[in-house]
This record gives C-alpha cells, sequence and structure tokens, in this order.
C-alpha cells in the first residue's frame, strides 16, 4: 500500500514538474472566490496555501497576511513561486516540498487555510479524506479553510460522465478522469477526481471538518455549475 502511494505520488509530482512553466504562463490571473475570502482575512493572520501551484493566490495572500505557507508536490512549481518571491521582494512567505495528504506544519498552527482546485487531483477517496483531515490538523480553534473542486457535472464533461453512469458503474471510483493538458504542445494525461456537490460536502464531514457555506460557481460553464467552493470550520 505505501509503495502504491509512493509511486502515484512520484507520477502525479513528474506530471506537474512536466507542465509547470506552461501552467504558469497560462493561470496568473487570482480568482475573484480566492481574494475575496483573503480579503476577509485580519492582517496578522498566518495561513496555508495548499498545492500552491504557481503562486497565484499565495503571493495576494502574503501581502494581505502576516505570513504565507506554500506547499506543493511539483518542486518546478515551487521554484516558479521562489523567483516571483524574490523579483518581488516578498520576504513573509516560507515553502514547503510535500503533498497534502502530508503536511510539514504543526497541529493549530493556522489561522486560515486555502485549498484550491487541488484536492480534486489526488487518487483514491481515503488519499483526498486525509487531505481534509490535514486541513483540520493546521487549522486553529477558531481558524477558517476555503477548499474548491471541479463539478463532475460540468458542462464540458457532463455527457461523458452519463455515458459512464450506464456503462462503467462499479468499475473504480465514480468521478476518476484523466484531463489532458495540451498547451503549448504538450499532451500529458493529469488525474483528477470530479466530484458531485453531493460528495464533496460528505468528504468534507468525513475528514472532521465543519461547512460554513458551499458555493455553487461557474468560471466556464455557461449552464451548469463547474466549481464549488466550501468555507469550512473545525
Amino acid at each position: 500500500m505505501r509503495k502504491m502511494r509512493s509511486d502515484i505520488l512520484k507520477k502525479s509530482e513528474e506530471t506537474w514538474n512536466a507542465i509547470a512553466k506552461s501552467f504558469d504562463a497560462t493561470r496568473r490571473k487570482s480568482w475573484k472566490e480566492c481574494i475575496d475570502f483573503i480579503n476577509t482575512l485580519p492582517n496578522d493572520s498566518v495561513v496555508a496555501d495548499i498545492a500552491c501551484g504557481n503562486g497565484r493566490h499565495l503571493i495576494p495572500c502574503a501581502k494581505h497576511c502576516k505570513r504565507a505557507i506554500g506547499v506543493d508536490l511539483s518542486k518546478n512549481l515551487l521554484d516558479i513561486v521562489q523567483k516571483k518571491l524574490d523579483e518581488d521582494n516578498i520576504t513573509n512567505v516560507v515553502l514547503y516540498h510535500s503533498d497534502a495528504a502530508n503536511l510539514p506544519l504543526e497541529t493549530d498552527s493556522m489561522d486560515a487555510v486555502m485549498f484550491i482546485a487541488s484536492l480534486h487531483n489526488i487518487q483514491g477517496q481515503d488519499n483526498r479524506i486525509q487531505a481534509l483531515k490535514e486541513v483540520k490538523r493546521v487549522l486553529k480553534k477558531d481558524g477558517i479553510a476555503l477548499i474548491s473542486v471541479w463539478s463532475r457535472w460540468q458542462d464540458k464533461y457532463r455527457r461523458q460522465f452519463f455515458k459512464k453512469w450506464f456503462t462503467q458503474l462499479g468499475q473504480g471510483e465514480f468521478g476518476d478522469i484523466e484531463v489532458y493538458w495540451r498547451q503549448h504542445s504538450l499532451n500529458i494525461p493529469r488525474f483528477y477526481h470530479l466530484y458531485s456537490k453531493k460528495e464533496f460536502i460528505s468528504d468534507i464531514k468525513k475528514a472532521g471538518l465543519k461547512i460554513k457555506a458551499v458555493e455553487d460557481v461557474k468560471m466556464h460553464s455557461r449552464k451548469h455549475t463547474d466549481n464549488y467552493f466550501a468555507s469550512c470550520l473545525i
């Protein structure tokens, strides 16, 4: 089991390392939902951005808060973040190379946590719930977390999952899919587990977190929700 998890993590890290530069070039804009969340936090907050990617939310967080912690499985993405921090002379950020289900952070140490568009990249429900348990562990008693995932029933993948419902039900975890990164002449598959709203809420509760609110958001879909955002307490 440990070797299997290690192999999964290694493959995931290789995938995100391979697309890091392309990802950074095409994912510069911060999401409104994240900026709104950051702006609600007191200026003396210590905040962790789990799976911080290229820092598009970590850096605004660092500019608003006392201290920001960035954690990511991809060393290449962390190198990109560090370069941006150096260029902007931002010194209140600490970066950690680690996976979300095993955070190198002290218990009860964070005033807030952001876990944005990354939970769905973790393979295996037990591992996803463990990552959510880590969010709970590192949060202070009065802390708050913002967690987001892709919706299973968004416009782009809705028909595909309806088909799977009848043809592949019972084969693996329903919601698992490969999403190819095809920008900058790349063709690299990425693991995703797309969530229904019910399953998202269920996994959060199984991890012991309390849900303050869940928001359905359309970012690219015209008709159906493509992202869920949950504000969570402990």
